[in-house]
């Protein structure tokens, strides 16, 4: 009888599989057949190749907002953004309802200066609609030649209109770690961004910082930080903790599964600590913000995070292009996901300024964490 059953439970589980490869094979010969229907009888003449690339990148994008395809020009491309020095407007995108959606504009970038926002919605790009375009697409057509001019459509949270922002591409040079001593006695330490230097420039700073016996308390300042590496954020986190759990991350797969612990020894000696977010600050940022939160090593002041919490690996193909894919997901070590969640504040203070260039009279939640610091 046992020998049955296992024979019966086989052969289900088989067909099932076979059933499931069959309906596999059945769609991919549909959408061959979609392919030369529209080849014969679209109204114009199109693309093929185009279209492909087109088809691969809607099911990359049907995953999530950050998974997408990249052909082997724009790969190349973005590997020789990574070298720290390109042309373009200094903002971090991703694809939201078909449009491109601000997820924080650098420091100190045509796109900052221009009052670009975190959150903006990019609808327009030269009077080119960005909805049905792919992520890559739309991002490539805000590439050009350092000075040429770019109008930028924007829908605002808040605003009824549409706004115009016309500005000139430059080569993008990221300074991400800035620091002051604010008060006398406070240790102001700004990241714009978490690239292979953050941790060592972090580090530096903060030791040169320690040498100044007035500094009492420090302020990290991660408004408007898109994220970037996650070895800096847990490197950074690190910093200000002497032990536990910073972040962990969660895939398909039990066995790459991972989670990363603080050493001991706190490079600030245990000052109070108050850290600053925004609406901008994503990923590595919120990996930091969480940790440190949860640990109750700062008080966080300002606004809810942006609520990206996932994690990308680039993939290259066959053809000399990649997909970004999603891979896996960060947790706090509370085990709470920042997944379209964010970080919240523990002190909410809605900015009236995002001209973050240490200005604290126009500088709303900096002003107040100064005011906490000094009692």
């Amino acid at each position: 009888m046992k020998k049955v059953l296992t024979l019966f439970l086989f052969c289900f589980l088989f067909q099932h599989v076979n059933s499931a490869e069959n309906d596999i094979y059945k769609k991919i010969d549909l959408f061959g057949e979609v392919l030369e229907k529209i080849n014969k009888e679209y109204v114009d003449e199109i693309n093929q190749s185009e279209s492909m690339d087109s088809a691969i990148n809607g099911l990359l994008q049907s995953l999530d907002p950050y998974s997408a395809y990249m052909s082997p020009e724009i790969f190349n491309e973005m590997q020789t953004e990574t070298s720290g020095e390109f042309g373009g407007l200094g903002i971090e995108v991703s694809m939201e309802s078909g449009v491109v959606k601000v997820i924080s504009p650098i420091d100190d970038t045509p796109a900052s200066r221009a009052g670009i926002k975190a959150g903006d919605y990019i609808v327009k790009i030269n009077d080119v609609q960005v909805q049905g375009k792919s992520l890559s697409e739309a991002v490539d057509l805000m590439r050009g030649p350092v000075g040429s001019g770019i109008e930028l459509t924007i829908r605002r949270r808040g605003e009824r209109k549409a706004l115009i922002f016309n500005i000139v591409r430059e080569i993008i040079q990221i300074q991400s770690v800035k620091t002051d001593i604010l008060e006398k006695n406070i240790g102001y330490l700004r990241l714009t961004s978490f690239n292979e230097n953050s941790g060592k420039q972090i580090e530096r700073e903060i030791k040169k910082l320690e040498k100044n016996k007035d500094v009492k308390s420090y302020i990290l300042d991660l408004r408007n930080n898109p994220g970037g590496l996650l070895s800096q954020a847990i490197k950074i986190s690190d910093f200000f903790l002497d032990n536990g759990e910073i972040v962990s991350t969660k895939s398909r797969k039990p066995s790459e599964n991972r989670k990363w612990f603080a050493k001991k020894g706190d490079l600030t000696n245990g000052k109070v600590l108050i850290v600053l977010i925004n609406y901008g600050s994503a990923s590595a940022s919120e990996i930091v913000a969480g940790a440190l939160k949860d640990h109750k090593r700062a008080i966080l002041l300002g606004e809810n995070s942006y609520g990206k919490g996932s994690v990308q690996s680039i993939i290259p193909l066959k053809n000399d292009g990649a997909i970004r894919l999603t891979v896996a997901k960060y947790y706090l070590p509370s085990g709470k996901s920042i997944s379209e969640v964010g970080v919240s504040p523990d002190i909410e203070i809605d900015e009236e300024n995002d001209d973050f260039r240490i200005k604290t009279e126009t500088d709303n939640q900096l002003e107040y964490a100064i005011k906490l610091l000094k009692g």
